[in-house]
């Protein structure tokens, strides 16, 4: 029902959530077929400068064969081929789906440039928080419109949830009196009475809807018995896929309860790293120790398993009528529900379904498993924010070991304690998500830029002769006896700091830490950036120093 109205000539342009498979040719025909629309005449006059425009805007290669792009670059492609007809309104279907951190830090910044009023559908909180300015949602079954940011949103959404709430326990309550009522007999089926009767049976209708409306995925890890203190020990590893190095004299240990978020461009060989990690690839150099009593429940290797013909129910029961949770069997159909499947939708061939219920399909199989060690791999692609927001207390909560390959900043925020990540000077470990990562990263640039500009503008050392040479003028400032006592007792003070950001960081990431007092947390917080501020300024003191 309804219409959608047009201003008179206005281009609308969509960036489709999957890569056509068919879709091949160089980069700029693939751009060029964008200019379809336009007339016969404005395509062979303008459409050739439009390309080239394009392509030398969005950095992209006109002889490059689409087909072996990664898949970032052939989102990118896609959008210069919306892009090129200079289009109005700009849809985007999930469009963070399948890049890497890269590639969405880089769509972040070359959208708000273009003049297009943009559409876009996500599941990427920090997308939407960064580029929304007016929010519509979907809750069950009805349209709201919200015009603000994605962090008022959020305020504004809470607080219509607590007046909601408030009204359905007035309502609740009033119904109750009308039952109570209605029990009394007689006197209520009087026919005076009828209009109180019909407004009883209506209570009732909308009573029952509002149940029928409200769904929230029920996600609980199966207990597998505690594995060791330890899963994995790694030491200096390293491995090459031929001349490409995935991984060189890396280290790290793995504890029982450790949330690990491994960051990195698409096949830079995040998988890889996860399989030597767990034991299940042996590098090429260096040694990994995995602990004892590990039962591992991958997310990323279901999908594998899945088979597009089967329903729901037989893709999680393995042809089952039930599955065992928790030691005791329980019927698949009730199981299902817990993630938000009807009795019928469990019963509908896996091909028919949503990315979203696909995922929850995954979801599903993996917590009917038994695990102490939770492997996942991209899991919050197509998920609703809801059970995304679940999804995250349940790992933080799990006492296990959770390794975690996300391109989703808020959900590596929340989540991982510490972080891998593929650098282009190999792979690091930081301590904290996403925004830890970013900050630790910007101020170790940062350093390293300072460092350069004082070689840069460091005088030129010119030969002089020799009794110039040894002048006092010519020789490095001798430190004094206290300088240097400093210089050498900066070592153990910057390694003293940061123990301290570390355990400041971990006990932050912890999930009682904001059960606190808020005094308690903004100390915390507080001591944290002194903290910070204070190995900042030992650093630029030990370069002072130095010389």
């Amino acid at each position: 029902h309804g219409e959608v109205i047009l201003a008179p000539g206005a281009r609308v342009a969509a960036l489709p959530q999957d890569v056509p498979r068919d879709l091949t040719g160089a980069v700029a025909d693939v751009v060029a077929k964008g200019i379809a629309d336009l007339s016969a005449d404005d395509a062979e006059w303008k459409g050739p400068d439009r390309v080239a425009k394009i392509l030398s805007r969005m950095q992209l290669a006109a002889d490059a064969e689409f087909a072996q792009l990664s898949s970032g670059m052939k989102r990118r492609v896609l959008l210069a081929r919306a892009l090129v007809a200079e289009p109005d309104v700009l849809l985007l279907d999930e469009p963070t789906n399948h890049l890497d951190l890269e590639a969405i830090l880089w769509l972040e910044e070359f959208l708000p440039r273009i003049s297009a009023t943009l559409l876009f559908v996500t599941h990427d909180r920090g997308f939407l928080r960064n580029l929304a300015t007016r929010i519509l949602e979907i809750d069950r079954g009805q349209l709201f419109d919200w015009t603000c940011d994605y962090d008022t949103f959020l305020k504004r959404k809470e607080a219509a949830l607590a007046a909601e709430e408030k009204q359905n326990a007035l309502f609740d309550k009033k119904l109750a009196e009308e039952e109570a009522w209605i029990r009394q007999g007689i006197k209520a089926r009087r026919t005076r009475n009828e209009g109180r009767v019909r407004a009883l049976q209506e209570m009732r209708r909308v009573r029952t809807a509002r149940r029928e409306q409200t769904g929230q995925v029920k996600l609980q890890v199966q207990d597998a018995g505690r594995s060791g203190q330890l899963v994995a020990e790694v030491d200096e590893v390293s491995f090459a896929y031929g001349e490409q190095t995935i991984v060189e004299g890396f280290s790290t240990s793995i504890m029982r309860g450790d949330k690990i978020g491994v960051i990195g461009r698409n096949g830079a060989g995040k998988t890889t790293l996860l399989k030597i990690l767990l034991g299940q690839l042996t590098p090429q150099a260096g040694r990994v120790r995995t602990g004892t009593n590990l039962h591992i429940a991958y997310f990323d290797q279901l999908r594998e398993q899945l088979d597009n013909e089967k329903s729901v129910a037989d893709n999680v029961a393995e042809g089952r009528s039930s599955v065992m949770i928790h030691g005791q069997p329980r019927h698949v159909l009730g199981y299902l529900q817990d993630f938000l499947f009807t009795p019928d939708r469990a019963r509908t061939p896996l091909k028919f379904l949503s990315g979203g219920e696909r995922n929850r399909v995954l979801l599903a199989r993996l917590f009917a498993q038994p695990a102490n060690v939770i492997v996942l791999d991209e899991p919050t692609n197509d998920l609703d924010t809801e059970t995304l927001e679940l999804l995250e207390s349940v790992l933080v909560e799990f006492d296990g070991a959770v390794l975690l390959v996300s391109h989703d900043r808020e959900f590596l925020n929340n989540v991982a304690t510490s972080t891998i990540v593929f650098e282009r000077e190999g792979v690091r470990e930081y301590v904290g998500g996403y925004d830890d990562w970013a900050r630790q990263r910007a101020a170790k640039e940062s350093a390293d830029d300072n460092r350069e500009a004082k070689r840069d503008s460091a005088p030129k050392v010119v030969k002089k002769p020799r009794d110039e040479a040894n002048s006092p003028a010519g020789r490095p400032r001798k430190l004094s006896y206290n300088e240097q006592r400093e210089l050498e007792a900066l070592p153990a003070k910057i390694e003293e700091l940061e123990s301290k950001i570390t355990a400041l960081h971990e006990s932050m990431a912890a999930p009682e830490f904001y059960q606190q007092t808020g005094e308690k947390i903004s100390a915390a917080t507080s001591s944290l950036e002194a903290t910070q501020a204070e190995l900042d300024a030992a650093y630029r003191r030990w370069e002072t120093l130095e010389g």
